[in-house]
C-alpha cells in the first residue's frame, strides 16, 4: 500500500514537468532565459516580468504603449516574432487589433542610411585629398575641422569659392585676420616683453634669406624676411639690419635677440646690445645643444658604438623576416625614429636599441634566426646583440645623453618659455656625467669638457643665470640650487641693464624677500603653486607686493631660449618665397 501510494504521489509531479516542457516549446524561449518570475532577454539582458513569454515577445517586437523595445534584437528575429504574435492574435480572435510598432525598424533603416551618407561625405573629402596630392596630415590642421563645421552649418547647396576668390579676395581677408591676431600679440609684448628670433637659410634657388619672428608666451608671429643675397653679411651690416627689426617691434618691447652661433651673427649681436643696452643677445640654445651632440658623437668610443648599432639596425630593416618578427613582439616600437636633429636621431636610436635588448636577443637566439646565419651580416648582427660590452656602453651613452636630449626637446618645442630651464638642464647634464662615472676624472672628463666648452664659452649668458634664479621651482629647491656666484651676478647684471635710479634700488632690495620666501611668497597656497604654475604666470599671480621685481621677473621668464621654433616651418617659408 505504501509503495502504491508513493507511485500515486509522483504522478502529479511528472504531469507538471510535462506541462513545463510543453510551454517552453514557444518560439520566444529560443531568445530568453528563465529567471525568478521573469524572462531575461538574451540580447539586451533586461528582465521582463509578468505576462510570461507573450509579454517577452512583445518586448522583442515593440508594442506601442506597453513595453520598451529591445534595441539589440536582430531584424530577422524581430520580423519572425512579429509574425508569430500576429498569428496567435488571429487564432485567439481578439476584437482589438494588435498594433505592432515599426518605429524601431524605421530607426534602424534611418541609421543605416545616415551611415551610408556619412561614408559618402568622407569618401568625397578623401578623393579631393588624393586628387590634388594633399598630404594626409593636413587633416590635423586646426582649420580643417573648422572648415568642415562651417560647411555643415550653412546647409545644402553651398558652392565652394572659385580660383579668383581664393587668390585675391579671400587671401586679403585672411591677411587681415592674421594682422588682427598679430595685433593681439603686440598687446602682450608690452607686458611680457618678447624675443626676436632670426636665422638665415637658402631656398631652392640658393637665395640667402633671413627670417625674423617674434616670440611671446601667447605665440610666435612671423615678422618679415630679408633677401640678403646681395648684402655683405658682415657684423656691421647685420647689426644695422637687426636694429631695423628692433625698431619695428619697439625697442622697449624687446628683451632678447636670438640668432644662430655663426661668427658674424655673434659679433652683430654684441654690437646690437651695445646700441640697445636693455636688449640681450643670446645664441640659439638648440643649436648649441646640437653641437654638443655632434662633439660627443665624434669621440672614438662613440664612433665605434654607433657603427655597431648601425649594423644591427641596417640588417633588421633590410631583411623582411627579422623586422616582421620584431614587430609582432608586445610593446614593440620602431628603432629608427626621427629626432630634433641628425645627431639627436643617432642617440635616440641607441636608446631604442637598448630598450629592445631582450627582444633582439630573443630574436637572434631563435631557431628561425639560426636558419638565416648564412645570410650576409646575420652572424655579425648576432655577435653584436649578444655582446655584453656593447650593451654596457649603450647604457652609459643613454644615461649621459638623456638630460641633454630632454633639454633640446624643451628648447625646440616652444610649448612654454624655456629660458629659465637652460641653466638647470646644462648643470644637470654635467652633474649626471660625473655621478655616472663615480667622479672618476679620467672617465667623465671627455664628456664634461665638451659640455663645458659649449656652455661656458658659447651659450651661457646673464639672462640664463637670472631666469634660473627667478624660477620659484628652482630657487626654493635648496638642495639642488646652484650657489655659484655667477648665478646671482647674472641677476644683478640683468637688473642693471633694465633699471636705474630708485627702481634699481627697489629691485635689489626686493630680491631678498623673494630669496627668503618672505611675506606673500611664504603663504601655503603660494608655496603649493610653485611646482604647478608656469614661472612667469606664478609671478603674475603672486608678485604684486613687489611690482618692480614682478615686472623684471615676468619679462625674463616669458622668453624662449632658441631661434629654432620656426625652422620646422621652412616648407611654409619656401611656399611664401617661391614665385
Amino acid at each position: 500500500m505504501a509503495f502504491g501510494s508513493q507511485q500515486q504521489s509522483q504522478t502529479p509531479s511528472n504531469s507538471s514537468a510535462n506541462t513545463n516542457v510543453r510551454t517552453k516549446t514557444d518560439i520566444g524561449w529560443d531568445y530568453a532565459s528563465v529567471g525568478e518570475k521573469a524572462c531575461i532577454s538574451n540580447f539586451c539582458q533586461k528582465l521582463i516580468g509578468g505576462g510570461g513569454i507573450k509579454r517577452f515577445k512583445k518586448h522583442l517586437v515593440g508594442i506601442k504603449g506597453e513595453l520598451v523595445s529591445c534595441l539589440k534584437v536582430p531584424p530577422e528575429v524581430r520580423f519572425m516574432i512579429k509574425g508569430n504574435l500576429i498569428e496567435h492574435a488571429q487564432k485567439d480572435k481578439h476584437t482589438n487589433t494588435l498594433t505592432i510598432s515599426d518605429d524601431d525598424d524605421e530607426e534602424m533603416e534611418e541609421a543605416q542610411i545616415r551611415n551610408a551618407k556619412l561614408h559618402d561625405v568622407d569618401l568625397a573629402i578623401a578623393m579631393w585629398f588624393y586628387d590634388v596630392c594633399v598630404p594626409m596630415n593636413a587633416c590635423n590642421s586646426p582649420y580643417f575641422q573648422h572648415m568642415v563645421d562651417k560647411i555643415a552649418s550653412i546647409g545644402h547647396g553651398y558652392k565652394g569659392p572659385n580660383y579668383h576668390a581664393l587668390r585675391v579676395n579671400l587671401l586679403n581677408d585672411a591677411k587681415n585676420l592674421v594682422s588682427l591676431l598679430i595685433d593681439s600679440f603686440r598687446e602682450q609684448w608690452l607686458d611680457t616683453g618678447c624675443t626676436i628670433m632670426s636665422d638665415g637659410w637658402r631656398d631652392i634657388r640658393q637665395c640667402h634669406l633671413i627670417n625674423f619672428l617674434v616670440y611671446c608666451p601667447k605665440g610666435i608671429s612671423f615678422l618679415k624676411y630679408v633677401d640678403a643675397s646681395d648684402i655683405q653679411t658682415n657684423a656691421t651690416n647685420m647689426c644695422n639690419l637687426f636694429a631695423k627689426i628692433v625698431e619695428m617691434v619697439g625697442k622697449n618691447n624687446v628683451v632678447q635677440f636670438v640668432t644662430d652661433n655663426a661668427a658674424n651673427y655673434k659679433l652683430a649681436g654684441t654690437k646690437l646690445s651695445e646700441r640697445y643696452p636693455t636688449i640681450t643677445w643670446s645664441p640659439c640654445a638648440a643649436h648649441c645643444l646640437n653641437l654638443i651632440l655632434k662633439d660627443v658623437s665624434e669621440l672614438d668610443n662613440l664612433k665605434s658604438l654607433v657603427t655597431r648599432a648601425s649594423r644591427v639596425t641596417v640588417f633588421i630593416y633590410n631583411h623582411k623576416w627579422p623586422l616582421n618578427w620584431l614587430r609582432k613582439r608586445p610593446g614593440w616600437k620602431e628603432i629608427i625614429c626621427p629626432g630634433a636633429t641628425r645627431f639627436g636621431t643617432a642617440f635616440i636610436a641607441l636608446q631604442s636599441l637598448f630598450d629592445h635588448k631582450s627582444d633582439l636577443q630573443a630574436m637572434v637566439t631563435s631557431n628561425e634566426f639560426k636558419k638565416m646565419l648564412n645570410v650576409r651580416n646575420a652572424s655579425d648582427c648576432r655577435d653584436i646583440v649578444m655582446n655584453k660590452e656593447f650593451w654596457k656602453n649603450c647604457l652609459i651613452i643613454v644615461k649621459v645623453m638623456t638630460p641633454l636630449l630632454k633639454l633640446l626637446w624643451l628648447c625646440d618645442s616652444n610649448e612654454k618659455p624655456a629660458i629659465s630651464y637652460v641653466y638647470k638642464g646644462m648643470r644637470r647634464a654635467r652633474k649626471g656625467v660625473k655621478e655616472l662615472f663615480k667622479k672618476k676624472k679620467e672617465l667623465y672628463k671627455p664628456y664634461a669638457n665638451i659640455i663645458d666648452s659649449r656652455w661656458d664659452r658659447m651659450l651661457r649668458k646673464s639672462i640664463h643665470c637670472a631666469a634660473y634664479w627667478l624660477n620659484p621651482t628652482i630657487e626654493y629647491d635648496r638642495e639642488n640650487l646652484c650657489k655659484k656666484n655667477e648665478v646671482f651676478q647674472g641677476v644683478l647684471d640683468m637688473a642693471e641693464k633694465n633699471f636705474n635710479g630708485d627702481e634699481l634700488v627697489d629691485l635689489t632690495m626686493s630680491l631678498g624677500h623673494f630669496g627668503e620666501a618672505a611675506s606673500t611668497f611664504g603663504r601655503p597656497s603660494v608655496v603649493a603653486s610653485r611646482s604647478i604654475s608656469r614661472p612667469d604666470e606664478w609671478w603674475k599671480l603672486f608678485g604684486g607686493d613687489l611690482p618692480v621685481l614682478q615686472k623684471f621677473a615676468i619679462r625674463l621668464l616669458s622668453q624662449t631660449a632658441s631661434s629654432s621654433g620656426y625652422e620646422r616651418n621652412w616648407s611654409v617659408f619656401q611656399r611664401i618665397h617661391t614665385k
